[in-house]
C-alpha cells in the first residue's frame, strides 16, 4: 500500500547518491551517508512552510492565554461551555490549534519508509523500489567507519549472516553505540529547545513537556539498538536540522513575554533624534511650566511724604517747596500738617 512513498523515497537517495557520485567514489561509505543526509534537507526544506505556519499558530495561542484563563474563572466546572467558548474565540482570532502538529505528522511517513527500505538492504538482495540489482548490493556493502549502513546493532537471519561476511559485529556496535548516543542527546536538546519555544506552560501541557523532554531520548536509545545505521544517520541529521532552525526562529519570533521578546520591541520602536526635538532657529524655547506656588502677602510700605520745611525767618518759603495754598507738582495740594502758630 505504502510502495509508493518507499519508491518516492528511494528516488530521492538516488537522485543525492548520483549527484555526489561526480565527485566521490559511488561505493563509499559517506557518500550513501551524505545521500541520507540531503534527504533530510529535502524534506525539512519542503516542510519548512508548514514549520512557520506552527510557530505562529504557538503564538497566537500564547496571546489568547489571559482571555483562556478568564474563561476558565468564568465557567468554572462547566466544561462543555469551556469546550465552546474557546472553540469561539479561536475561530474569532483565526487560531488552529492543530496547525502546532503540521510539521511532524508529513516527517512520521518518511521516517517509516527509510526505515523500511533500509531494513531490506542486504548484500546480493535484488533491486528495491526502482533500483538496479547492482545499486542495490552497492548500499547494501557501502561501509562508514568500517560498518555497513544497511547493519544494525541487532541483526538476526539471513541478513545477519550477509552482513557479518562484509563486516564484524565489534565494528558494527561501536558505530552504532556512537550514533545511538548522538541521537539521544541531541533528541534531548531539540526537546529543550522546544519547550522554550513554546513558552512556560502550566497543568497537563507541562506533564507532556517534561514527558517529551526525559522520555522521547530514552525510547530512542532503547529502539536504536534496532535500527540500521542509515536510520541513525537520519534521525542525527534531522536533530541537527531541527536545533539550527529553531535558533533561527527564536531569534526571529521570540516567545511573548520573553526577555528576548521585550528586547526585540524596544528595538523595534523608532529612535527619537534629539535634535527633532530642539526648537527652531530664532524660536523661543518652550520651557515646561512647573507647579506654581502659593502666593506670599508682601510687606505693606507706606509711601514715602515729602517733608515740609519750615519758612525762613523773614517769612519766605524755600525754592522748590509748594505753598500750603497751591498745588504741587502733581496737581494736588500738599497734605497739611496742622496749623502754624503765630507769632
Amino acid at each position: 500500500m505504502l510502495d509508493w512513498l518507499y519508491t518516492a523515497i528511494s528516488f530521492v537517495m538516488k537522485a543525492w547518491h548520483a549527484f555526489f557520485s561526480l565527485f566521490l567514489d559511488p561505493a563509499w561509505g559517506i557518500t550513501w551517508a551524505l545521500s541520507i543526509m540531503f534527504l533530510v534537507v529535502t524534506v525539512r526544506l519542503l516542510l519548512f512552510p508548514l514549520f512557520v505556519k506552527q510557530v505562529k499558530s504557538q503564538r497566537a495561542m500564547q496571546e489568547l492565554q489571559p482571555e483562556i484563563a478568564k474563561l476558565k474563572k468564568q465557567y468554572g466546572s462547566d466544561r462543555q461551555g469551556m469546550s465552546q467558548a474557546m472553540m469561539a474565540l479561536q475561530k474569532e482570532r483565526g487560531v488552529n490549534p492543530l496547525a502546532g502538529c503540521l510539521p511532524i505528522l508529513p516527517q512520521m511517513p518518511v521516517f517509516i519508509s527509510l526505515f523500511h527500505v533500509l531494513r531490506r538492504l542486504a548484500p546480493g538482495a535484488p533491486g528495491l523500489y526502482g533500483w538496479s540489482d547492482a545499486l542495490t548490493d552497492q548500499a547494501a556493502r557501502a561501509e562508514l567507519l568500517g560498518a555497513p549502513i544497511s547493519s544494525s546493532f541487532n541483526m538476526v537471519g539471513a541478513k545477519q549472516a550477509a552482513i557479518l561476511e562484509i563486516a564484524t559485529y565489534a565494528n558494527i556496535r561501536v558505530v552504532a553505540l556512537f550514533l545511538i548516543a548522538i541521537m539521544c542527546v541531541t533528541t534531548f536538546f531539540t526537546q529543550k529547545q522546544i519547550a522554550k519555544r513554546s513558552g512556560p506552560v502550566e497543568g497537563q501541557a507541562a506533564t507532556v513537556q517534561r514527558l517529551m523532554l526525559y522520555g522521547m531520548p530514552l525510547s530512542l536509545f532503547v529502539s536504536g539498538f534496532f535500527f540500521p545505521l542509515g536510520v541513525l544517520i537520519y534521525w542525527v541529521t534531522n536533530n541537527a536540522w531541527t536545533f539550527g532552525q529553531q535558533y533561527f526562529i527564536l531569534r526571529k519570533m521570540p516567545p511573548p513575554g520573553s526577555p528576548a521578546a521585550l528586547a526585540k520591541a524596544g528595538a523595534d520602536k523608532p529612535a527619537v533624534d534629539p535634535r527633532t526635538l530642539a526648537p527652531k532657529p530664532g524660536a523661543k524655547p518652550v520651557r515646561p511650566k512647573p507647579g506654581r506656588p502659593m502666593p506670599t502677602a508682601a510687606p505693606s510700605v507706606a509711601p514715602e511724604q515729602p517733608v515740609a520745611q519750615q519758612p525762613s525767618a523773614d517769612g519766605h518759603q524755600p525754592p522748590g517747596q509748594p505753598t500750603s495754598g497751591t498745588a504741587g507738582a502733581d496737581g494736588q495740594a500738599p497734605p497739611t500738617k496742622g496749623k502754624r502758630k503765630r507769632r
